[in-house]
């Protein structure tokens, strides 16, 4: 099975390793890995992330023309297939994760800025893509597994949970479901409340597949190079790695978006960075 996680950028995460287990903290063996199905949950070391379960199957990826805030990028549609189920991070990466892995020598032993908001259960922020790729490489050192950043097209098949509105909920967004700048409005939906700042990774109700806040909070950062269309892109919905890399792809808004920027099909180019 493959595996995905999500820091602010986020960091969106998958692996391929498969009955529900406790979750007691170890690798799972290859049985446990082939008994798994969707919407079971584990975790394989006492601070890795929470993974779920999605299911193997089709959708068409991008916006529809009328869609309010729609921008080219987001085209042309088309339709693609997940051949087998994957897992994925329930929630963004947290400060407790991250520190962990610094801790433990990975992430470049790198304390990012909270901003002054906490830690502990808010999502990691101030990462660069080639850094949420160390924590990456840690995890794998130490479930001796693969996990991987998401590709762009499995964050929108996992984000959309099935549905093919705006948002996983609907057409219409506010404060009370996500954390953006809720002084701007979207589709004739009143203004609300403006945080200025993060919220813990499980605030807010999970989509149907089991995730939370794929809309706003935090951008999280994909596998994939930018490139200005989805003409050319692969149809078993793996990452597109040509194109310009030296920008690579963000996906959700966050907590201080205008709105129309957390819808599914949203993205936008993020620098990648060399590395330190």
């Amino acid at each position: 099975m493959k595996y995905a996680i999500c820091g602010y950028l986020c960091i969106a995460l998958t692996t391929t390793a498969w009955g529900q287990r406790a979750n007691d903290g170890r690798p799972l063996s290859t049985s446990e890995e082939r008994a798994l199905r969707t919407g079971n949950t584990f975790k394989e070391c006492e601070k890795c992330p929470s993974m779920v379960v999605v299911p193997s199957g089709s959708f068409v990826m991008g916006s529809p023309s009328n869609e309010a805030g729609r921008r080219s990028v987001e085209g042309p549609r088309y339709t693609v297939t997940f051949a087998t189920l994957f897992a994925v991070g329930r929630f963004a990466v947290t400060f407790e994760e991250w520190d962990a892995c610094a801790a433990a020598g990975g992430c470049y032993t790198y304390g990012p800025n909270d901003q002054g908001w906490g830690r502990d259960r808010r999502p990691v922020i101030n990462i660069m893509w080639y850094e949420a790729q160390s924590y990456v490489a840690w995890l794998n050192k130490v479930t001796g597994k693969i996990y991987r950043l998401l590709s762009e097209a499995e964050r929108e098949y996992v984000t959309r949970a099935g549905t093919t509105t705006t948002f996983w909920w609907g057409n219409s967004i506010s404060t009370n479901r996500a954390n953006y700048n809720g002084t701007q409005t979207y589709a004739g939906e009143g203004t609300g409340q403006y945080r200025k700042q993060t919220v813990p990774v499980d605030e807010f109700a999970p989509n149907p597949s089991g995730l939370y806040q794929v809309h706003g909070n935090v951008y999280e950062w994909v596998e994939d190079c930018m490139n200005a269309s989805y003409e050319g892109a692969p149809k078993n919905g793996s990452a597109r790695i040509t194109g310009d890399c030296s920008l690579r792809v963000m996906r959700g808004g966050a907590w201080n978006s205008e709105p129309k920027f957390l819808r599914s099909a949203y993205r936008i180019p993020g620098v990648q960075s060399d590395g330190r």
